[in-house]
């Protein structure tokens, strides 16, 4: 999701060499109509790989932190960054998609032991407190050599549904809750459905700050120009937004700016969603893949509005439909050109997703979005979610489809392979794929029961595919 990811690590870029093959046995066909390399069953039922990558296990749900906390449930987003102060060692910074219905998972221990640890101030939302909310993040700190994870900690607490985000350039997660609760819900004491910054270096939980200049909405993912400072954001919603920030001071936002909605040229509300029954509708036409269309940005006010109606009025002042806009990534698909990438789950006529590209435009050209895959069905490509651009310009998706849940690749040239499937019996959806800052390893959540995983291999087979 950052082009920081892809940078050299300061203490050398040393790879991941200290990660133990667990999975092997022997090949099955990936259970999906893609082609590809076949999938290595995994004897322990957790998860296929092709042959010659493997994985371990970094964090389980419920496991104790060295913070003295419990490991949160239901990871999701999430992104890997080097160090900031310690050579030789990486930080993933990892969200909790705790809902204000959730009630498992949570870090404070059986009948919530561990309450009285937490420095109050540092609780947004404590409820009623004595049962604050218990959404936010966590920070891992991983040494590079030997692959261990040294410390974790938590990093923001008393937020909900701590969905997706992004990386900034200057070393920082920008979490983003999906549940926009107005005071008085499930016992809500503050409002959400915002942003917040958790720096990489983070050691315990930081002041939560909510960005509300960004918007108060069902936030999903964000990603940064590193040129410009913009933040674009996507929106989960059947009938939502794409968004972007202008900030007033790049790099810092919580010193507020200017929050736009994207509208199509001689388009208004349009619709991108390709699933319309009458395409005799005044305006309604289908989307094809490929095609490229210029952008224009729309000024929204009262973002914080009381009402959560930020969609509903930027769509009636012109801005496109999209829907279920969820994952968000920066990067360049290996021609050089860098571009916001980002997933529709329910989009397409098939409903099971699409994947867009918006190209910042240049000397004042315009931007340019661009539908680069619509998926055919589920067996292709089932309900796509958070998405990472791999060092080598595939874009690495996360199912959270209906069966089985894949990590799939998309080619710059619209093939879709297989990479991992989820074997735990489960079949929970893949969250927050993100890649090591030397881009050696491939770090992935399963939701439920809560695993993060780190993935090693010759990534070199799957660029010569």
């Amino acid at each position: 999701m950052s082009i920081d990811r892809r940078t050299a690590l300061k203490s050398g870029g040393a790879a991941f060499i200290a990660f133990t093959a667990l999975a092997s046995g022997s090949l099955t066909r990936a259970y999906s109509a893609n082609s590809g390399k076949a999938l290595v069953a995994d004897p322990a039922g957790l998860l296929d790989l092709p042959e010659g990558f493997s994985y371990r296990m970094l964090s389980k749900t419920g496991k104790p932190m060295s913070d003295g906390f419990m490991t949160p449930g239901r990871p999701d987003g999430m992104a890997c960054f080097p160090h900031p102060t310690e050579a030789g060692r990486i930080v993933l910074v990892r969200n909790h998609e705790n809902f204000s219905n959730v009630t498992d998972g949570k870090p404070f221990g059986e009948s919530d032991v561990l309450l009285g640890q937490l420095d109050t101030s540092r609780i947004y939302d404590p409820r009623e407190g004595t049962n604050p909310f218990f959404g936010g993040t966590s920070n891992l700190v991983i040494d590079v050599a030997s692959g261990e994870v040294v410390r974790d900690n938590l990093s923001l607490i008393g937020t909900v549904g701590n969905c997706a985000g992004g990386a900034t350039p200057w070393g920082s997660w920008l979490t983003c809750e999906e549940e926009p609760l107005k005071v008085g819900e499930s016992g809500a004491a503050r409002e959400h459905g915002y942003v917040y910054e958790v720096p990489a270096g983070a050691t315990g939980p930081v002041d939560p700050v909510p960005l509300k200049a960004m918007g108060r909405f069902a936030h999903e993912a964000c990603s940064v120009d590193p040129a410009s400072g913009i933040v674009y954001m996507t929106e989960d919603s059947r009938s939502g937004l794409f968004y972007r920030f202008i900030p007033t001071v790049p790099g810092q936002l919580a010193e507020g700016g200017k929050l736009q909605a994207l509208a199509i040229d001689g388009w208004n509300t349009a619709d991108t969603r390709n699933y319309a029954t009458d395409w005799s509708l005044a305006g309604a036409r289908k989307i094809p893949v490929g095609e490229r269309m210029a952008v224009r940005w729309i000024d929204l006010d009262d973002v914080e509005s009381p009402n959560v109606d930020l969609a509903l009025r930027g769509m009636r002042a012109g801005a496109a439909l999209f829907c279920r806009g969820e994952g968000l990534a920066y990067g360049s698909r290996g021609d050089g050109k860098k571009a916001h990438f980002f997933n529709c789950t329910e989009g397409g006529a098939n409903m099971t997703g699409q994947v867009w590209q918006l190209e910042p435009g240049e000397g004042g050209a315009s931007d340019m979005l661009t539908l680069i895959y619509e998926s055919g069905g589920a067996d292709t490509l089932d309900l796509c979610d958070n998405l990472a651009v791999s060092p080598w310009g595939d874009l690495i998706i996360c199912e959270d489809g209906r069966g089985d849940n894949y990590l799939r690749g998309l080619t710059p040239d619209g093939a879709v392979y297989d990479f991992a499937r989820n074997a735990h019996e489960g079949k929970s959806e893949f969250c927050g794929a993100c890649f090591s800052p030397d881009g050696s390893t491939l770090f992935v959540n399963v939701q439920v029961p809560g695993f993060t995983y780190a993935i090693t291999g010759p990534w070199e087979s799957l660029r010569a595919g």
